[in-house]
């Protein structure tokens, strides 16, 4: 697949212009700052859970752009105490996808995915959260090849749109060493109508598990580091809309993601940022047949071509061999409370 113009802008014009549309159009129509957001896809489409993974009350998930197709978050709460408005709310969702795509890479090794996420919110705009998902093939860390993120935040109103800030510690239980780590998120969000639009940044700085530590997958599976110890940084940029049909069960929605860090492999043989720097993107529709229940769909890809990854292989790829940043659709049942 041929790269797209937009690689050639730098990570400043694109953090700029991402984060000024929202609040643009929020500013513009004056309308009142959503107050649950989601972290549409992702990714969340990081950590969002967004789509679907991140806090929406707060995105649970760290701009993952769009997990799963996002993870999926939360998007109805109960309170914490069931006699009179508390000042706590707690909510939570359980995901069955067909999956799991972290920022248009496969983590499952192209295979379904079980996820479930909690969150827990104070009316100040303070939360905390955690959210897991099963892992395979190029996701795996061994141990238990499961993804456990914490994550705390805090949202709060700019003007006539909602800045959530926080931090990710993405964590593989009982996995391989030095594989966790921490990436600090911020999402600007506002309404047009029937328009919600989200501008998110997210990065990771230097850490061990991000290094550079092999040059390319022969090395990596060779057991040989060109670069050991070596830690690197890492940059996400996205935009996520999202467009309520009317007074249907049904949304349509679409992400935007850019990712620049390490393009080598780092002391697992993985990346977040596999070749260094590229584009993902999505466009999905959910429908929510009933409260609590949400039937999603959406067509995943990035501008990773067969050619761009072949130096990352054996790793690169599932262990069949085939493409993991291939275009995809990706289906979905999430549960919420």
């Amino acid at each position: 697949m041929s790269k797209i113009a937009l690689r050639g802008l730098s990570a400043a014009t694109l953090a700029y212009c991402l984060c000024s549309a929202p609040m643009a159009f929020a500013q513009q129509s004056g309308v009142a700052a959503s107050e649950h957001e989601q972290a549409e896809d992702a990714s969340d489409d990081a950590f969002a859970l967004e789509p679907s993974a991140s806090p929406a009350s707060p995105v649970l998930s760290p701009l993952s752009g769009t997990r799963a197709i996002a993870p999926v978050p939360a998007t109805a709460s109960r309170a914490a105490d069931d006699g009179a408005a508390s000042a706590i709310t707690i909510s939570g969702s359980a995901t069955l996808t067909s999956d799991y795509r972290f920022r248009g890479v496969s983590q499952t090794d192209e295979g379904m995915a079980v996820q479930g996420g909690i969150t827990i919110s104070h009316e100040s705009g303070f939360y905390v959260g955690t959210w897991g998902s099963n892992l395979a093939g190029w996701g795996t860390f061994g141990g238990t090849n499961m993804e456990l993120d914490l994550i705390a935040g805090y949202a709060f109103p700019v003007g006539a749109g909602t800045l959530d800030t926080g931090v990710v510690w993405f964590m593989y239980p009982s996995g391989a060493d030095t594989t966790d780590f921490a990436e600090l998120y911020a999402r600007l969000s506002g309404d047009v109508g029937p328009l919600s639009l989200t501008a998110g940044i997210a990065y990771a700085p230097k850490q061990e598990a991000l290094g550079k530590v092999f040059l390319t997958g022969a090395a990596a599976a060779a057991g040989l580091p060109d670069n050991p110890g070596d830690k690197e940084d890492n940059l996400y940029l996205s935009g996520d809309a999202v467009y309520a049909v009317g007074d249907s069960p049904v949304s349509l929605k679409a992400h935007l993601g850019y990712s620049d860090g390490n393009s080598g492999l780092g002391p697992n043989g993985t990346s977040i940022a596999p070749t260094g720097t590229y584009f993902d993107w999505s466009l999905g529709v959910d429908v929510a047949p009933i409260e609590g229940l949400t039937l999603s769909a959406s067509y995943i890809d990035t501008d990773i071509s067969a050619g761009d990854g072949a130096y990352l292989l054996p790793n690169f790829a599932t262990l069949a061999g085939g493409e993991i940043a291939d275009a995809t659709i990706v289906f979905s049942v999430t549960a919420s409370f």
